[in-house]
């Protein structure tokens, strides 16, 4: 049986080639997937990267583009292998999101 992710054969459309700068964000992203699987931490593999983008389910995957993908897997493997608790990662979202709030009115004065 084919998993919603598996595409091989499928007519897709047609490929874009062209690169694109990554954007800061996406480049933190692999930053972070490159320190939890060096040989040093150990903290995941890639093939657990890879698992976790394939569980992702039809929604999600569609939706998200590529290090999207990647930061979702992420989460959802540190909390599954208890690196970090829903409740840490929602607290910390809030803080963000205030400080990017508050950043963005002082940036509209």
């Amino acid at each position: 049986m084919r998993r919603h992710h598996d595409m091989g054969g499928l007519a897709a459309g047609p490929v874009d080639r062209t690169d694109h700068d990554p954007e800061p964000w996406e480049m933190r992203v692999d930053a972070i997937m490159r320190l939890l699987t060096d040989k040093k931490r150990q903290i995941m593999t890639v093939d657990e990267l890879r698992r976790g983008i394939e569980d992702l389910g039809p929604g999600a995957y569609d939706e998200l583009n590529y290090y999207e993908r990647w930061i979702a897997s992420i989460t959802n493997i540190l909390i599954e292998k208890g690196v970090i608790t829903v409740d840490e990662l929602g607290r910390r979202m809030s803080a963000v999101e205030a400080r990017w709030t508050a950043e963005r009115k002082d940036v509209g004065r």
